[in-house]
């Protein structure tokens, strides 16, 4: 991304132009008066005439009202009928145009010159016309609804808009004839947003309105202020009742404002968060991971409210909200895996899209087995004995005075173990006191692994007691306060029911933020003392609770919006690359109404709504209320690409250190809505907090893109800064140097998790790939590790494995199949390369595909492209058939999936391209004769030992068609010390019983040592490699198996299995070549045959593109190389992972912040379309990171690049 300067346009002009299109149809519900094009004026007059219809049959009803020809009720339903055949004859109207509109596009020529939006209109009443003023409804179903409804909304809100009914309302003329005529305006936007043609929201929560919703939002909303009117006609004398009637009246004048606003939330927004706050605030339940989920625990929860409210006991209410709200709090997600006695691996699991369980021995609390359901029956019995007990014994002994009796004295325990709680987990993370101060007990500077768990073992200790008095004593001691409660006693009124309800599951549920709620209760009895606090003693402790946690809450979320607001305003101004021309000028409107200013945030804290800065500007409006998790669609969404496969390995290492810091209190107070950012090398993790149970926690971990871009870069830079200053500081620091000097960044460092990552080292090669003392040595190299490779084949083929060059694994198979190994004709190359690119596909744990993404910058290997037309023949071809699973052939295997789209021409001569590509046409009919005869004239070979035959290799691989007297001359280039030696060491390890005569035997075999020489010298030649390598582009091209054309490279393509060996030999060379010239040479051939040992275990040596690196970062393989070529630098890089405990720096971002940058970029990019890859609000912010916020959000609107599904473990 090119960063541009401040004053870039917030929208370009074709965008400017559209939005001022769309803005006033939204405004109006739907008409559309500026259309950008001349129109005839019958356009607009049919749209007026439309808008106005429900307005004339509301004046025509009232009339007759007001002159007494007809009752109130009579006249509304006069007035509905009217619309309603209105409606059926639009639709009707609408269905017509849209037949006829078929007939004319199928006979009519399209003008390309046109624009796009022009409809060119013929009479009034044409198709054309029709269609542009009425599109008219996709489903049948909807076509009957809404005309209904349209008819049923005008009649109810006729009787509610009587002139009668307003004057009765207000007691003067004047006011009700004025908000008749602006309340009729409101109703005919509702209306022709139904049944006419319905407007685009600005408050649009789902991408695609697939079940036209829309048009229902608007009059649901009208109906939501006629029934408060009619609730107020029909229950008489309630002034509570009258009162919101009349704000109401005059709230429903500003309904329009508030739709062209986007404050109202759309229907199925509305419905999820509604349904959220009461779960959270009225029951005591917590935020879900899923809409499904969510849906199921409102209506359980629901229904244990019902049931308290009319079990007659109390003792038995006591028991079942006690055993019900420890239930309900717990991860009852785990009971179907409990269920299907599944087990499953760690890491199966978590490419399986469930959530993980680390291998055995598992940890308490990841999956629920014998141990959890012990634990938790223990605990649930110990509290329904407790609670049965205390309230028997001493619930009547309570005096109404809370100063004396024994609950005080558990008001008091409960005192002190919360400040006992709070202050071992304040010392827990990097600052204290919200951030402010760094914490001095927290490790500083260390990088040393083992360092940093030796110096936070006393933390560790406390971080323990912590988790004692979380998790046990904390729930038990609230349980007891409220089991001796005098409220339980009056459980039969609805709100001491459903208080008591929520309380006695918001303990364990969210044991923390009760544990403070309590607290606050407790100091209120406290301060009042004797005194009866008129209203509040009178609402139960659990009402109390109830408004405790929601003002809590609220006001916490006021602060945060507040701290956003005020970053982006002061920045704005003092970031020079964000001050814009009017920065000056918005802030002085901000100053001057700042009551205004805090109106909106107090307004956004109060409804749980998004803090919206307009395209990240200082200008504030209330987003609408939505869900915690802001996004519809489900969790695990990602736009996947290669490196993603770094974070789904680093997600089941990084998953067991956040629960143990979510355990001692590292990342501070876990409240679902919260973000979290990691930082390690160039990884980006971003961590989100789902729902928060007892014992129990779900996340969404998402990664990040690692090719950065400008924008990227700097914010990375600053969060680098912001984790430098709390982390590795020095080790005293004075009062000054302790504050916080980046408190007004939106993120805030909490603590360094130890978790199992790649480390990244890139080199350039320069003086080691280009140095001809080095590459003198690499073809003796390549001999020894052919020779080597060429004897470990043969002691696998004895021990029944398959040989693989791709990771290393053994797979084993008949021996007696492979003693008979011959050369085998290759299958088409292309349609090969196809079907094993297509498993690479199939095998990516992804949520869909690699092939949608490519990256030009990548400097170690070709990316994968978008899905292809050979990719389709090749699916073709293999059917439904299971693909098979066998060694591949690195340059035509897989690379035409990634370079299938591209001109080859553009890539030589460095692009690894296949065997069947460019290579001369070869008759494959003769060529099996010849090689055929071939193969049934070849010698036998006469072995001196037995143990030779063990050695022995493929007939095939001794065809070569290279002349004898070749051979000959390259035979003093064969290793033969070496070639001894590694045969000494393999021989052993066949037979337990060798012996030393054995051994000798082996070696002194001139037949064996003949055949292996042969082979290795036919693969040499096959590669062009028998004088010395002399160009690093000649190198290169081998290391990617473009190897260039020779005569007996046909052979060696035939032999897949020798290829293999053939070009992993190559590469381990290479890799010898690289540690030599870094390390220095090597000294004896232990050392050398140790290496290669070393190479086969525990390295993938091959390219970032193939499908072996990608599954050996999945298997975490201890390391992995690869040669790159940096076309624009014109050097060459190798680049080395490592797999190793790392430090991953992780800290809490503003959510208020996310939620409300998340809230413009849904509205820029969902309505305004603003979706211009260099607009202003996606530009770098190095205090709101703005631009890594953008790409946290969920597709499609963001775009990261790894996005796990909902985690849950535990918490304990």
């Amino acid at each position: 991304m090119v960063r541009m300067g401040p004053d870039v346009p917030l929208l370009n002009e074709y965008k400017q132009e559209f939005f001022w299109k769309r803005f006033p149809q939204t405004v109006l519900g739907g008409p559309r008066f500026k259309l950008g094009y001349c129109a005839p004026p019958y356009v607009y007059v049919n749209q007026a005439v439309l808008f106005l219809t429900p307005w004339l049959f509301g004046g025509i009803s009232t009339l007759l009202c007001q002159l007494q020809l007809l009752q109130e009720l009579h006249a509304a339903v006069l007035s509905g009928l009217l619309m309603f055949g209105v409606a059926a004859g639009v639709q009707a109207l609408a269905l017509y145009a849209v037949h006829r509109n078929v007939t004319v596009e199928r006979l009519g020529i399209n003008n390309i010159l046109a624009d796009e939006e022009e409809v060119e209109f013929t009479h009034c009443v044409s198709p054309e016309t029709v269609h542009f003023i009425a599109p008219g409804k996709r489903f049948g179903l909807n076509i009957v609804l809404h005309t209904v409804l349209a008819g049923v909304l005008c009649g109810f809100g006729t009787w509610y808009m009587f002139l009668s009914r307003l004057a009765a309302l207000y007691n003067s003329i004047g006011a009700s004839l004025v908000i008749f005529v602006l309340s009729w305006v409101t109703l005919c936007i509702a209306e022709y947003s139904l049944i006419v043609n319905t407007a685009t929201e600005t408050a649009t929560f789902q991408a695609q309105d697939t079940y036209e919703i829309t048009p229902l939002t608007r009059p649901v909303y009208i109906f939501i202020f006629i029934s408060v009117d009619l609730a107020e006609r029909f229950s008489g004398t309630v002034p509570e009742l009258h009162l919101a009637s009349q704000i109401l009246h005059v709230l429903f004048l500003f309904l329009p404002l508030l739709w062209a606003l986007g404050m109202l939330p759309p229907l199925d927004a509305l419905l999820l968060w509604a349904m959220e706050q009461i779960l959270v605030f009225g029951l005591g339940g917590s935020p879900m991971s899923s809409n499904l989920r969510l849906l199921l625990m409102f209506g359980v929860s629901s229904g244990v409210a019902v049931c308290n409210y009319f079990i007659p006991s109390t003792m038995a209410l006591l028991l079942f909200s006690v055993s019900m709200g420890f239930l309900l709090s717990l991860d009852l997600s785990q009971t179907r895996i409990f269920c299907k006695g599944s087990s499953e691996t760690f890491k199966e699991q978590l490419c399986r899209g469930v959530s993980p369980v680390p291998p055995s021995p598992r940890p308490f609390g990841w999956t629920l087995g014998c141990r959890e359901i012990l634990l938790y029956l223990t605990l649930m019995l110990v509290a329904g004995v407790e609670a049965g007990l205390l309230h028997h014994f001493l619930g009547k002994a309570q005096s109404l005075s809370f100063a004396g009796g024994p609950q005080t004295l558990v008001g008091y325990l409960l005192f002190i173990v919360f400040c006992l709680s709070w202050a071992l987990g304040e010392v827990q993370g990097a600052y204290v006191f919200g951030g402010l101060f760094l914490n001095p007990f927290y490790p500083k500077g260390i990088s040393n692994i083992q360092t940093f768990k030796e110096r936070n073992m006393g933390l560790h200790m406390a971080a323990a007691l912590r988790r004692v008095l979380i998790n046990l004593v904390s729930p038990l001691a609230m349980l007891a306060f409220l089991a001796m409660d005098q409220s339980l006693l009056q459980l039969h009124m609805v709100s001491y029911s459903i208080g008591s309800t929520r309380a006695f599951r918001v303990m364990w549920q969210s044991t923390e933020e009760a544990l403070f709620h309590f607290v606050v209760v407790i100091l209120l009895r406290l301060v009042a003392g004797d005194n009866v606090l008129q209203g509040w003693d009178s609402l139960g402790t659990g009402i109390q609770l109830l408004l405790v946690g929601l003002l809590v809450d609220r006001l916490s979320q006021f602060l945060s919006k507040l701290k956003f607001s005020v970053t982006v305003l002061v920045t704005s101004w003092t970031e020079k690359k964000q001050r814009r021309q009017s920065a000056g000028t918005l802030l002085a409107l901000n100053a001057s109404l700042w009551p205004l200013l805090l109106a909106v945030v107090t307004l956004s804290a109060l409804l749980s709504a998004p803090l919206l800065p307009l395209f990240t500007l200082p200008i504030f409006l209330v987003g609408f209320p939505r869900p915690q998790r802001s996004w519809p669609g489900p969790v695990g969404t990602a736009c996947p690409c290669p490196d993603s496969v770094f974070y789904q390995q680093m997600s089941a290492s990084l998953a067991s250190a956040l629960r143990m810091a979510f355990a001692r209190g590292s990342l501070g107070t876990l409240v679902p809505g919260s973000h979290f950012l990691g930082r390690f090398q160039d990884r980006m993790v971003w961590i989100m907090i789902l729902e928060r149970g007892y014992g129990y926690c779900t996340v969404n971990i998402k990664g990040l893109e690692l090719q950065e871009t400008s924008c990227h870069t700097v914010e990375a830079r600053r969060v680098d800064e912001v984790f430098e200053t709390a982390f590795e500081r020095p080790e005293h620091l004075g009062l000054t140097r302790g504050f916080n000097m980046h408190w007004g960044n939106a993120l805030t460092p909490c603590a360094a998790l130890t978790v199992r990552v790649y480390s990244d080292a890139r080199n350039v090669l320069s003086g080691i790939i280009d140095s001809h003392d080095n590459l003198k040595k690499l073809q003796n190299d390549f001999l020894k590790a052919l020779v080597w490779l060429l004897l470990r084949y043969c002691v696998q083929k004895h021990k029944g494995f398959f040989w693989s060059c791709d990771d290393g694994s053994d797979r084993r198979s008949q021996s007696s199949q492979l003693a008979h190994t011959t050369c085998v004709q290759p299958a088409e190359p292309a349609l090969q390369s196809n079907i094993s690119s297509l498993k690479f596909r199939q095998d990516s744990s992804s949520t869909t595909s690699f092939g949608d993404w490519s990256d030009g910058e990548d400097l170690f290997g070709p990316q994968t492209t978008k899905r292809t037309v050979a990719l389709v023949t090749a699916e073709a071809h293999c059917g439904s058939a299971t693909l098979q699973q066998g060694a591949s052939l690195p340059g035509s295997v897989e690379m035409d999936s990634f370079f299938e789209n591209m001109a080859l021409s553009a890539l030589q001569p460095l692009q690894p391209l296949g065997l069947g590509i460019g290579l001369p046409a070869a008759d494959r009919g003769p060529h099996s004769e010849v090689f055929g005869e071939r193969l049934s004239s070849l010698p036998p070979l006469n072995f001196s030992c037995p143990q030779c035959d063990v050695f022995n290799l493929p007939s095939g691989w001794r065809t070569a068609p290279l002349l004898p007297s070749r051979l000959q001359q390259l035979k003093p280039l064969f290793p033969e010390d070496w070639y001894r030696f590694a045969l000494g060491r393999f021989g052993p390890t066949v037979q337990s019983d060798t012996t030393e005569d054995m051994t000798k035997a082996l070696k002194e075999d001139e037949a064996l040592k003949e055949l292996h020489c042969q082979v290795t010298m036919s693969c040499l030649v096959s590669l062009g490699a028998e004088s010395a390598f002399t160009s690093p582009s000649y190198i290169y091209r081998l290391y990617c198996g473009d190897i260039p054309w020779t005569e007996s490279l046909d052979w060696l393509s035939s032999c897949k299995e020798l290829y293999q060996i053939a070009l992993q030999a190559f590469r381990f060379s290479f890799k010898l070549l690289f540690d030599q010239a870094s390390l220095g040479p090597m000294e004896s051939p232990e050392e050398l045959f140790s290496a290669l040992e070393e190479y086969e275990r525990d390295w993938y040596i091959g390219l970032v593109s193939e499908k072996g690196w990608h599954d050996s970062v999945l298997k975490e393989k201890p390391f992995l190389f690869s040669l790159g070529h940096d076309l624009t630098m014109g050097t060459y890089t190798g680049r080395v992972l490592s797999l190793q405990e790392q430090l991953v720096q992780v800290g809490r971002l503003n959510g208020e912040g996310v939620r409300g940058q998340w809230a413009n970029l849904s509205w820029e990019l969902l309505y305004a379309t603003n979706d211009d890859e260099e607009r202003y609000s996606i530009q770098a912010h190095p205090f709101l990171l703005r631009n890594l916020t953008v790409q946290a959000a969920d597709p499609p609107l963001g775009y990261p690049i790894y996005s796990s599904v909902p985690l849950h473990f535990p918490s304990f």
